[in-house]
């Protein structure tokens, strides 16, 4: 049987905060995607979009986690008016 999904894990840990009273903390995760999210990072930094390789690894990793949520959730009522807007926008940077 063949996988129709990547299986990845995400561990984010808060290093520093701007209230330094509070206990840092940190959350692991792990999640399906239909993407080779490494793939796309990489794709995303050579196209140099932002001028800077963190903010294209933070912007892939964004968009494609909440994409996912949006398509498995592809009849939610809170998706309805960013549906069309949001497939343009794919389009566009896909294009780009």
């Amino acid at each position: 049987m063949e996988k129709k999904n990547n299986y990845y894990k995400i561990h984010l840990e808060e290093l520093s905060l701007k209230n330094s009273a509070e206990v840092l903390k940190s959350i692991d995760f792990e999640f399906v995607n239909h993407d080779d999210l490494f793939k796309i990072i990489e794709v995303l930094k050579s196209k140099n979009l932002f001028g800077n390789e963190n903010d294209a690894t933070e912007f892939a990793l964004g968009i494609k986690l909440f994409s996912e949520v949006m398509l498995r959730h592809r009849d939610h009522p809170l998706f309805e008016e960013l549906k069309p807007a949001f497939g343009e926008f794919m389009k566009k940077l896909k294009n780009d």
